[in-house]
C-alpha cells in the first residue's frame, strides 16, 4: 500500500509528506507497532528489576516498588491530553518527535538517578514523553483508516508490539544477570532514539494541515466529550485497561511470592501474555467479516465468565499455578479481541477530530487503568484473590457501560450506525 495513493479502504485524505517517499503497509504497521510498544517496553522490562531497584535505592516495602510502574502510567496518562490537540494544529510528525525527545530525556534521567524520588521524577518524564507516540499512533491510523479497517490495522500493530512485552521481562532479567537494573534504561534509551530516527526518516505527515481544517480547541474537546459512542467505549476501555495494569503491577509478586517461581517468573509472565498476539492475529482476520461489535461484545462476556471462574477458584483455594495461568491466559486472549475494537469504535465518529479524540481516549483509559491497577496491586495480600476480584469487577463494569451505550438490542450486533453527539 502506498500511503500517497487514495485507496477505497481509507478516508479521503491529502497527505503532506514528500511525494517521493513511499511507505509499504508492512513498514507502516511496524512503525505504528514500535510507537505503541514503547510504553509496554518501558513497563515490562522493569518488572524483574523491581527488587534490585528497591534494594539499591532503599525501598523496603514490595508494594511501594510498584510505584515505579504506576507513576510512569500517571505521567503517560497526563501527557496524552496535550499531544492530540497540538498535532491537529501543527501536524502529527513534529509533535511525535518532540514527545520522543522528552522520552529520551526521561530515560537519561532514570539512568543516572541516585535516589528513589529522582527515579520517580524521571519515570514521570518518561511517561509524559511516551504519551506522544501512543496518541500519534491512534491518530495516524485514524487519519488513514476508519471502522473495521482501522480495527484490522490496530490488530496487526498490536500483534507485532505484543511480542516486545512478552519477551521484555526475560530481557530485563538477562540485563540484571549481565550488569545491573540500570541497563534496562539503556535499552529504553536506545529504543526511544531508534523510534525517533525511523519516524523522522520514513513516516509521512497524515494530518490535514489545510487552513481552517482543524476545529477550535473548545469545539474539538466538546465533540470528543459529547459523542456517546466515543465516551462510552472510552470508559469501558478504561476498565479493561485496569485489568491489564492490575496484572502488570501484581505479576512479579504473584509469580514469585505466591507460586515461588523466582527468576523463572518472566517465562510464566510472557507465556500468559503471549496469547494476546494470537488474539490480535485472529481479530485482524475476522473483524472485517463479523464486525467490531460482535467480536468485542462476545469476547467481553467471555472475559466476565473467565475472570469470575478465577475469582471462585481463588476464594475456594483451587487457584493453583496451572489453573491461574490457564484462566489468566484465557482472559488475555479475550482482551486481545476487545482492546483494538473498543478503540476503533470509540474513534469511529471522530474522523476530523482524530488528534483530540485520541488524546482524550488515551488520557482517560490509561489514567483510569493506572488508578484501578494501582489500587488492585496495593490490595495484594499474598494470594491471587485481589487480582481475580479486580478482573471480575472491572470487566462487569465495562459490560454495564457497553449495555448502557448500545442498549440490550445493540449487544452483539454486526452492524450499528455511529452514535453521534446530540
Amino acid at each position: 500500500m502506498d500511503l500517497h495513493q487514495k485507496d477505497a479502504r481509507t478516508d479521503s485524505l491529502q497527505l503532506s509528506a514528500d511525494p517521493g517517499t513511499t511507505l509499504s503497509f508492512t513498514e507502516f504497521v511496524a512503525i505504528i507497532a514500535l510507537m505503541m510498544a514503547l510504553t509496554a517496553l518501558s513497563i515490562d522490562i522493569m518488572l524483574p528489576a523491581l527488587p534490585e531497584i528497591g534494594e539499591a535505592l532503599g525501598v523496603s516495602d514490595p508494594n511501594d516498588r510498584q510505584t515505579v510502574v504506576i507513576i510512569y502510567m500517571l505521567g503517560f496518562a497526563a501527557g496524552q491530553l496535550v499531544y492530540g490537540p497540538l498535532s491537529d494544529r501543527f501536524g502529527r510528525k513534529p509533535v511525535l518527535l518532540a514527545g520522543l525527545g522528552i522520552f529520551i530525556a526521561g530515560s537519561i534521567g532514570a539512568l543516572i538517578s541516585t535516589s528513589f524520588s529522582a527515579l520517580l521524577v524521571a519515570r514521570v518524564v518518561q511517561g509524559i514523553g511516551a504519551a506522544s507516540p501512543r496518541v500519534m499512533a491512534m491518530a495516524i491510523v485514524r487519519d488513514i483508516y476508519s471502522g473495521r479497517q482501522m480495527a484490522k490495522v490496530m490488530s496487526f500493530a498490536m500483534m507485532v508490539f505484543i511480542v516486545i512485552p512478552v519477551f521484555a521481562p526475560a530481557v530485563g532479567q538477562g540485563l540484571i544477570w549481565a550488569g545491573s537494573w540500570r541497563w534496562t534504561f539503556d535499552v529504553l534509551l536506545i529504543a526511544g532514539i531508534s523510534c525517533a530516527v525511523w519516524a523522522s526518516l520514513r513516516l509521512p505527515e497524515t494530518a490535514d494541515m489545510r487552513k481552517g481544517a482543524a476545529l477550535g480547541l473548545g469545539s474539538s474537546l466538546r465533540l470528543a466529550l459529547t459523542t456517546p459512542q466515543t465516551v462510552g467505549y472510552m470508559i469501558a476501555a478504561g476498565f479493561m485497561f485496569g485489568c491489564l495494569m492490575s496484572y502488570v503491577s501484581s505479576a512479579q509478586q504473584v509469580f514469585v511470592d505466591v507460586f515461588g517461581l523466582g527468576e523463572r517468573f518472566p517465562i510464566a509472565f510472557g507465556a500468559v501474555a503471549s496469547v494476546m498476539a494470537l488474539a490480535s492475529f485472529t481479530n485482524a482476520n475476522i473483524v472485517e467479516r463479523l464486525g467490531m461489535r460482535l467480536v468485542s461484545h462476545t469476547a467481553l462476556v467471555g472475559f466476565v465468565g473467565a475472570s469470575s471462574l478465577l475469582a471462585i477458584a481463588a476464594a475456594t483455594g483451587w487457584a493453583t499455578l496451572p489453573v491461574f495461568c490457564v484462566l489468566m491466559a484465557s482472559t488475555f486472549f479475550l482482551f486481545g479481541l476487545i482492546a483494538p475494537n473498543f478503540n476503533a469504535i470509540a474513534m469511529e465518529p471522530q474522523g476530523h477530530n482524530a488528534g483530540m479524540a485520541s488524546s482524550v481516549i488515551g488520557f482517560y483509559s490509561t489514567g483510569a487503568g493506572a488508578i484501578c491497577g494501582g489500587a488492585v496491586g496495593h490490595f495484594f495480600d499474598g494470594s491471587v484473590l485481589p487480582l481475580a476480584l479486580g478482573f471480575a469487577g472491572m470487566s462487569v463494569s465495562a459490560l454495564a457501560v457497553v449495555l448502557l451505550v448500545e442498549g440490550p438490542r445493540g449487544l452483539f450486533r454486526a452492524h450499528r450506525p455511529i452514535i453521534a453527539s446530540s
